[in-house]
């Protein structure tokens, strides 16, 4: 999940490998995920299928390994294809030539992988292994067959741990703040105001702080002073992915296989930086929503290009079978944006899309079930439960919430217009159109 800060300085931080990508081909500003959390968001890359049709819902959902995916398309299709890093579907690959995976979120440090030969323990840094092995499977490949290779990298999940060349940077620098670090959700819906993703309140003191809180320290002050901790360790693991980008990048280079090879950097949703005083993700709010995106390919793609069609991750397997020459099984329900990238954006494109997060107890975050419409003006949210687990100063009952958000006037996020009548006929068009989205993707209403 990869996220740069909302307000970062020139100094503060840079990537230069996955701008080698973007310099080299396109950026795309408004790729969006249908359910911001892990699994799901996998799920739907993979098949191309909303969670609703998919069958993963949730971090407790499994992916049926006798389900149509990508992988397995482009491997009738002749394509050599391999899996390696997270994979987290609680199941076996299937569809994959190779898979080498780490089991459920895997660990930073000496972790253990998953082969089809078993399970087995490797010494070093999680990040730089999945270098590892992506590049001995380009180097073993078979040369004259065309190739699928997912590289998942775990990193930067929390919680957070820096490698070993990486864990001093930034020491001694004050790293920039979200400028609604400090939101205390006014006029926000009850079941949002009260999720359990607070920086400093609802960290781990053990794996996110690293250390004890000082004490008396509380409210905005906490906030403040855990963001600076939080923050770091982030960007200390994207160092390190920055550096295996590159590592894969300078094989392609090196193999002459640069000229002919897509190559794609994105990642499974979006993820709160501080935005709204938050870390993790669930929520309908931009930081969580939107995905990095930014893909390369000589003579298709023009160099240094940036495309603000609405994209989603259910669009993701058909672009892929496009490039291929395959046809995308009718059950897949996103749409190739091939001609997108390459600048022919179709005059039927998507105006809006649909989004769902289905709530489950995980006992931490607290995040109501919701789901919502949003366009290239307006964001539509209804949550409707309260949130599993929930209790003490929590809403006390499960009535429904709304939310309108104008992207706009408003592109924070920090002002929901609901219940302002001037905005009536804005919510009953928004709801006409959330409805017939969600009957598109086959859902149902709460």
């Amino acid at each position: 999940m990869l996220r740069m800060p909302s307000r970062p300085t020139a100094a503060a931080y840079r990537t230069p490998n996955i701008d080698r990508i973007a310099q080299g081909g396109v950026r795309m500003t408004n790729c969006f995920c249908t359910n911001s959390i892990c699994t799901p968001s996998r799920a739907a890359i993979l098949t191309g299928q909303y969670s609703n049709k998919n069958g993963v819902y949730t971090l407790n959902d499994r992916l049926d390994p006798a389900r149509d995916h990508v992988g397995k398309n482009l491997q009738a299709a002749g394509y050599q294809t391999a899996m390696i890093g997270k994979w987290h579907l609680a199941s076996d690959p299937t569809g994959f030539d190779y898979w080498n995976i780490l089991p459920g979120q895997g660990v930073y440090y000496n972790p253990d992988f998953l082969t089809a030969g078993g399970r087995q323990k490797h010494e070093g840094y999680v990040t730089d292994l999945i270098g590892d092995f992506s590049i001995d499977w380009l180097k073993q490949r078979h040369r004259t067959k065309p190739f699928f290779l997912m590289c998942h990298h775990k990193a930067p999940h929390r919680p957070w741990e820096p490698g070993p060349k990486y864990k001093d940077l930034f020491a001694g620098q004050t790293m920039p703040e979200p400028d609604n670090l400090f939101d205390h959700y006014e006029g926000k819906p009850r079941s949002v105001a009260a999720v359990g993703m607070r920086v400093g309140e609802n960290m781990n003191i053990k794996t996110d702080l690293k250390t004890e809180r000082p004490a008396g320290l509380e409210g905005d002050a906490l906030r403040k002073w855990a963001y600076q901790l939080y923050i770091k360790d982030y960007l200390r693991c994207v160092q390190s992915v920055d550096d295996n980008v590159g590592r894969v990048l300078d094989y392609l280079d090196s193999d002459g296989l640069a000229s002919n090879t897509i190559v794609i950097y994105t990642s499974d949703q979006g993820f709160f930086l501080g935005d709204h005083g938050w870390f993790d993700k669930r929520l309908m709010y931009e930081e969580s929503l939107r995905m990095p995106f930014v893909m390369r390919y000589p003579g298709a793609i023009k160099p240094g290009s940036v495309n603000r069609d609405m994209v989603l991750n259910v669009d993701f397997a058909p672009m892929f079978l496009d490039y291929a020459g395959v046809t995308p099984p009718r059950a897949m329900q996103g749409r190739s944006f091939r001609a997108n990238v390459a600048g022919h954006t179709p005059k039927d494109w998507r105006k809006a899309m649909y989004y769902r997060y289905w709530m489950h107890n995980d006992g931490d975050h607290h995040v109501p079930g919701h789901y919502g419409i949003r366009t290239d003006r307006w964001k539509l949210i209804y949550y409707y439960g309260k949130p599993l687990g929930m209790t003490g100063a929590h809403p006390p009952d499960s009535t429904p919430d709304w939310e309108l958000l104008d992207m706009r006037a408003d592109p924070r996020e920090m002002k929901n217009l609901y219940h302002d009548p001037k905005y009536a006929p804005v919510v009953e068009r928004l709801k006409t159109e959330m409805d017939r989205l969600q009957r598109e993707a086959g859902d149902t209403p709460a």
